[in-house]
């Protein structure tokens, strides 16, 4: 069984009932949706809780859009927290790549959402580009306070060493089969088995051999078959090692 800790199911153009099918035939069994934005937060809800515990979730502001971070969006956050099928914050972080919010926005916008997972007792989902050195400052704060994983990792060696510094989780997406990443590669050789988990990151980032699709979740065990390949183990063993991994960082989530 795989199972996908970082998918957008409310971008994907196919009902959640034919994802859901897909997904099934290749033995992945449960996935995390993630809301982004608040005007996606209600759709995101919707779809975790018609399907949980299969589909659970997690509400946040990307750093993309930090600038729309507000005391009423944390309280919409805070609304749904107890809910069974809210299990995490974010997808929350640092992007100097595209710069889409300010800066300074996004870093105190990253900084209030941690000090809410804190709060709330729950895990974060962190993206990070181009932005390592003020993205490891922030989890450095937290330490021993927040859990959580970098989604999407495609840093350097010196962002998982600090992420795992922190007790952090390194999740691994489809770009970890693309030809040029054999950077990445080489860090994952390295990666504790017991820090490490897959996604999708769909509808973005198809794996090898479906580059040029829209990506689904169905298309983690993709990634997972490369990391076997890397790591030198069983997919048997590894889809082991994966779902204990997952029901340690998100122990809320009850599947």
């Amino acid at each position: 069984m795989w199972i996908d800790v970082h998918t957008h199911l409310e971008m994907l153009e196919e009902n959640t009932e034919q994802v859901l099918r897909e997904a099934e035939a290749v033995n992945v069994t449960n996935m995390i949706t993630i809301g982004c934005h608040p005007n996606d937060f209600e759709k995101v809800c919707t779809i975790a809780e018609k399907n949980y515990p299969t589909i659970a979730a997690t509400l946040g502001v990307h750093p993309h859009e930090a600038k729309f971070y507000s005391t009423e969006v944390e309280k919409q956050i805070r609304a749904k927290a107890d809910e069974p099928y809210l299990i995490g914050i974010g997808e929350i972080g640092l992007d100097y790549f595209y710069n889409h919010s300010d800066p300074e926005v996004q870093r105190d916008a990253f900084h209030k959402q941690m000090a809410l997972a804190h709060d709330l007792g729950l895990p974060v989902e962190i993206h990070s580009r181009d932005a390592e050195d003020d993205t490891a400052a922030e989890l450095q704060k937290w330490k021993g306070k927040v859990t959580g994983m970098m989604h999407c990792f495609s840093g350097t060696s010196k962002l998982a060493k600090a992420a795992l510094d922190v007790g952090f989780y390194i999740s691994l997406s489809g770009v970890i089969t693309f030809k040029n990443a054999q950077n990445l590669r080489d860090i994952i050789k390295d990666l504790p088995l017991d820090k490490i988990l897959v996604e999708t990151d769909a509808p973005f980032l198809a794996p090898v051999p479906m580059r040029g699709k829209k990506n689904k979740p169905a298309f983690v065990s993709h990634t997972a078959e490369k990391v076997a390949e890397i790591k030198g183990i069983s997919l048997e063993e590894l889809s082991q090692q994966l779902k204990e991994n997952v029901k340690k960082l998100f122990p809320k989530w009850k599947f």
